[in-house]
């Protein structure tokens, strides 16, 4: 770490040059001034770590000059002095904001305990930094695999929406990325350095909901020994990851609904409210809309997490990113220029209805990878099911409630099925389906598989 810099004001000549002399022998670069306005005007153009300010000086005492120096630069470490010491000024100046608060005549080796204390918060700042743009580097919008327009238009959503503080509601099957999308929001948003917490909704049962969401007090319930935060608390000045949100129990929704609004909550058991500012990211595979028109879901709650939607299509209605997905998987277990891939592997892969979308196809290249020899990867190394995977299949959806919306998917799975036969040669698929190319181009618009 570089050597701290260090400000020293007191319009006492022989404290302020005796300590700067001390902090000089431990390494520390030192300014020091007999005129607190001196320093502030310097402040800005020297850029210190950490400040120490006698309390009573003529010109500005030090409670005044510490409220001057937050504004400039909260980050700095502001110790008072005092040969004045009482309870009084000590707890005004940590209520100003003072790092800490040290009676006069000076102890070098008090001093010296506080600057380790100083050094360590910033070691933890600056590893955290490390941690925070590794973070944000493995989550970054290159990290979204794919050539598609639906790809593409989901890069696009997130460039818009991520550096603002809107509610995001993400919805797709599982497998197709959702938590992946929801780390791109966070860290590439203004509060990429703040948490970002997580809490699987489907993974909880009621008894412990309540608690995990916005945590209780000891003896709130029998087995509560002691406080716990809840992921409200702990998401403060972050955002808040609520997966599989359709999973919350009813009653709890009209709580979770007044976070939303208000930013405020009492613990179970609680009796004192907890203002928070937490940006909600939240994800379903399940239709939200439907569910509260069912009365499964609160239709007030699911427009407040509605504001702006992201809809991640399943990998069979987006077969141009199956290749491009691939390589990118394989390369994260062996270089790309030591492997040969047989053509006819991607013309299986494009048949294939992946119920698992792009987790499946991660384990699929995993599992290539274990069972290639000679670094070549064939057609042979398929599992029995992909490799005889004929066509789409167009299963029945209990949340389809018309003929026509059924009919509606079964046009679209058509579609995508002369799409994967072609290996997305939309000639060749309009040929498959005996109509004129430009009828399959209205469809293909129609259907959102441009």
């Amino acid at each position: 770490m570089e050597r701290l810099k260090v400000f020293v004001i007191d319009d006492e000549n022989i404290a302020r040059v005796t300590l700067s002399d001390d902090l000089k022998d431990l390494g520390y670069i030192v300014d020091d001034y007999d005129n607190p306005l001196l320093a502030l005007i310097d402040i800005n153009k020297k850029k210190p770590d950490i400040i120490f300010t006698d309390v009573r000086m003529p010109e500005m005492n030090g409670i005044e000059l510490l409220k001057e120096i937050k504004k400039i630069n909260p980050n700095i470490y502001v110790i008072i002095m005092t040969g004045y010491s009482s309870v009084s000024n000590a707890v005004d100046a940590v209520k100003s904001g003072a790092y800490d608060y040290i009676s006069k005549p000076i102890n070098i080796e008090d001093i010296k305990i506080k600057l380790e204390q100083i050094e360590k918060i910033e070691n933890i700042k600056q590893d955290y930094k490390t941690v925070i743009n590794q973070y944000s580097e493995n989550f970054n919008l290159q990290k979204i695999i794919g050539i598609s327009d639906a790809t593409k238009s989901v890069i696009e959503s997130i460039r818009k929406v991520a550096p603002t503080d809107t509610t995001v509601l993400i919805q797709g099957e599982t497998g197709t990325g959702k938590e992946l999308i929801a780390n791109v929001i966070h860290y590439n948003s203004k509060r990429n350095e703040k948490p970002f917490v997580k809490l699987s909704c489907a993974a909880l049962s009621r008894e412990i909901f309540e608690s995990e969401l916005f945590g209780h007090t000891k003896g709130a319930f029998t087995g509560a020994i002691k406080e716990k935060k809840g992921r409200f608390e702990l998401a403060n000045k972050g955002t808040l990851y609520l997966d599989d949100v359709d999973d919350i129990p009813l009653d709890l929704q009209v709580k979770l609904l007044r976070v939303l609004e208000e930013g405020e909550f009492e613990k179970v058991g609680g009796e004192y409210t907890i203002k928070v500012d937490v940006r909600i990211i939240a994800s379903t595979k399940k239709n939200l809309k439907q569910l509260a028109d069912n009365g499964q879901f609160r239709h007030d709650l699911y427009y407040r997490l509605n504001v702006y939607p992201i809809f991640l299509k399943p990998l069979r209605e987006r077969i141009s990113d199956i290749k491009e997905l691939f390589f990118h998987f394989l390369n994260e277990y062996i270089p790309l220029n030591n492997i040969k891939i047989q053509d006819q592997v991607f013309e299986i892969l494009q048949r294939y209805n992946w119920p698992g979308n792009v987790r499946e196809l991660k384990h699929l290249v995993e599992r290539m990878i274990l069972t290639s020899e000679n670094k070549t990867i064939t057609a042979e190394l398929l599992p029995y099911e992909i490799i005889n995977s004929e066509s789409i299949c167009i299963p029945y959806d209990p949340e389809i409630e018309s003929l026509e919306e059924y009919l509606y998917q079964v046009e679209k799975n058509i579609l995508i099925q002369s799409l994967t036969k072609s290996a997305g040669n939309k000639s060749k698929a309009a040929e498959l389906l005996k109509i004129p190319y430009s009828t399959l181009r209205t469809k293909l618009e129609k259907f959102g598989l441009t």
